[in-house]
């Protein structure tokens, strides 16, 4: 375990003197020095977008993409390649590995593949930094003991034998719904990336790989000898699928040839439909990363339109940074941005008829998903059409976080123009509530857990269930829009995210970390849904968070808590999580409370660059224990609307929050 500082209950011992009260006009002044610089960050068409981080993986898979294709000496790569391997080199961890998330521990794929990018971009394997990677990794079990996406790659540039990875065959493309697998079963991220690889698994090529570069240093045995893990959770049911996994293996010289053409078309057929114009396939790097490598191994033409689209809207996600290198996005987020930007702005004062909202909802509202009825449809057929993406187009999959966010934003502006397209999405998020009362991110009823046991999900994120912060998003919006707790749905969603309340009182967050977050979510929704904020549960809510502060007055939850064993681990306060602790306490009441007294003299007092706080530790989740994120303007718009609402609570001599979130 890395060294950490691990929250725990305080005897009264320990607990600080009561904390002053903050000065309002200090606070004031603050917001009110914020809430310009982040409308300094607004596009001239009315859009906010920041950084969106991922671990190395990203600029690593950016840079074998090239080399798969053998484009690796063109002028514009030739300037990137360099400037890619100085970001990787400079997120290298302190023992030598990379980290999934900052100062995390090793982690054995993003290792092998930030090694392997750095030595096709020409770095040497005995340069002191390689030697310490290699060292580190090899210690860890060495690049046989990587993830399932990671041995793809490996197989593709001929690292790994192809049994080292699970059996896909084209063929999935052709099941019917009823089989126990199907693409509709699983989330939207998962088929978006499944699709193109199942051709590219089927045609089994190899990279260009133009420098001939091969990390054979980095295992531990013969690769062509080696035992590589099928069954990651180690289950019955786990080893059943690793024993459908060898039959299959077996099976694939004897699979019809014409049948096999016809999934392929099929598996294109799906990809192209969903390509998504400059945006990309899915609107994330690995589809099209997936895709582009499809097209190649196809043999598709250089120039033709599919194929060029998808490489433009891959080198969309490169981030030039200041500091020269460059880094690749797993996607954009600027219909995220957006909404929670104009949150904090309305809760900082800006008028909700400004120009600042005419021309962020006009933007909005050209984004508006109302004619695509995409995936969710398979499990949604009478669904109206409604809602919004999390990047800048994606109409096959509206996202239902997003579109509650952005109506919520919409509605407490007032904004008259925007009442259609809110009508639209209500009736949309309202369809896309789960059999169990909650709602999943892109689809319904997702819930199909065994498929989490085959060999290809060892990274345990193949579906999209219903999960609390979503819920508590939806929920807030429908009470916002004035759905009372005798609505049936809005029943079932409270109902929901009571039982998901978890032992010691907080809630889990799958979208941001963590506990935090998604207690904070909750609180929100309950307090918009006109609960009693006295409650026990809630109390017990409220407890939890006040027991989770940190000494400094900010709270702080590392990416490790999603690890059970690691739950209470804090490496240090961050300005977002501690935006979330204070939002969630002051939707319980807490405004006068001791905890939110520090917790703002905290935000007072934390560094700031331009519209941002200070913010080293990632706060934003991809796939728990697998993909994590830094959202760089979340140290910009939670920090200042939790401010500001502390100031409008206080100044206004109102202890309820009136909004739904």
């Amino acid at each position: 375990m890395t060294s950490s500082i691990v929250a725990k209950d305080r005897d009264a011992s320990s607990i600080p003197p009561a904390a002053p009260l903050p000065d309002i006009d200090a606070v004031d002044a603050l917001v009110e020095e914020m809430r310009a610089a982040l409308k300094v960050e607004q596009r001239p068409d009315g859009h906010w977008l920041f950084e969106l981080e991922a671990d190395a993986t990203i600029p690593a898979e950016y840079i074998f993409l090239q080399h798969f294709l053998g484009q690796v000496d063109t002028a514009k790569f030739q300037d990137l390649e360099p400037r890619l391997a100085a970001h990787l080199r400079a997120i290298q961890g302190a023992h030598g590995g990379w980290p999934l998330f900052h100062n995390g521990d090793l982690d054995v794929s993003a290792s092998v593949k930030a090694y392997f990018a750095l030595k096709l971009a020409g770095d040497h394997p005995d340069a002191p930094h390689m030697v310490r990677a290699r060292e580190a990794i090899l210690a860890a079990g060495g690049a046989a003991q990587s993830n399932v996406f990671t041995r793809i790659a490996l197989a593709l540039f001929g690292q790994v034998p192809w049994r080292a990875v699970p059996e896909m065959p084209v063929e999935i493309m052709l099941l019917p719904r009823w089989f126990p697998f199907h693409l509709s079963k699983v989330s939207y991220w998962s088929r978006t990336v499944i699709a193109p690889l199942l051709v590219v698994m089927d045609k089994k090529p190899r990279a260009a790989n133009p420098r001939g570069v091969s990390i054979r240093e980095l295992f531990l045995e013969d690769p062509a000898r080696s035992v590589y893990q099928m069954n990651a959770t180690g289950s019955p049911l786990g080893a059943i699928f690793a024993g459908i996994d060898r039959v299959l293996r077996l099976s694939d010289p004897l699979r019809p040839r014409a049948k096999r053409q016809k999934a392929i078309n099929a598996a294109m057929e799906f990809v192209k439909e969903r390509l998504n114009g400059e945006d990309g396939l899915g609107g994330i790097f690995p589809a099209m990363a997936n895709a582009a490598m499809a097209f190649h191994v196809l043999g598709y033409d250089w120039e033709d339109p599919d194929y060029r689209l998808t490489r433009e809207a891959i080198d969309r996600l490169l981030f030039y940074r200041a500091d020269g290198t460059v880094t690749c996005q797993p996607c954009l987020s600027p219909i995220w941005d957006t909404c929670l930007a104009a949150h904090a702005m309305l809760e900082a004062g800006e008028p909700g008829d400004s120009d600042t909202f005419t021309r962020a909802f006009d933007w909005l509202l050209e984004r508006e998903i109302t004619e695509v009825r995409g995936d969710w449809a398979w499990r949604r057929a009478e669904a109206p059409v409604g809602g919004w993406p999390f990047q800048y187009n994606n109409a096959h999959y509206p996202d239902v976080d997003d579109t509650a966010v952005v109506v919520m934003a919409m509605d407490r502006a007032g904004s008259e123009a925007s009442k259609p397209a809110m009508e639209r999405a209500a009736k949309w998020v309202i369809a896309m509530q789960s059999k169990n009362g909650g709602w999943g991110a892109f689809d319904a009823d997702n819930e199909f857990q065994y498929l989490n046991h085959i060999p290809f999900a060892d990274h345990g994120a193949l579906l999209d269930p219903p999960t609390v912060d979503v819920s508590a998003r939806c929920l807030s919006m429908l009470a916002q829009l004035g759905y009372g707790r005798d609505n049936t749905v809005v029943r079932r969603g409270i109902d929901y995210v009571k039982r998901e309340q978890e032992e010691d009182g907080s809630w889990y967050g799958r979208w941001g970390v963590n506990y935090v977050y998604g207690t904070w979510s909750v609180l929100c929704a309950l307090n918009a849904c006109d609960e009693d904020m006295q409650a026990p549960y809630i109390r017990k809510a409220v407890a939890w968070l006040e027991s989770r502060q940190q000494p400094d007055g900010g709270w702080g939850e590392d990416c490790a808590t999603y690890w059970p064993e690691r739950r209470d681990e804090a490496k240090g306060s961050t300005a977002s999580q501690t935006a979330w602790a204070l939002l969630g306490l002051m939707a319980a009441g807490e405004v006068d409370s001791d905890a939110v007294r520090r917790g703002i003299a905290y935000l007072q007092t934390l560094p700031r660059q331009a519209s941002r706080w200070a913010e080293d530790y990632w706060t934003g989740n991809g796939f728990p224990r697998v993909f994590y994120l830094k959202y760089h303007g979340y140290s910009a718009y939670f920090p200042l609307w939790a401010l500001a609402r502390y100031r409008n609570l206080v100044r206004s001599n109102q202890r309820r929050v009136s909004h739904g979130m």
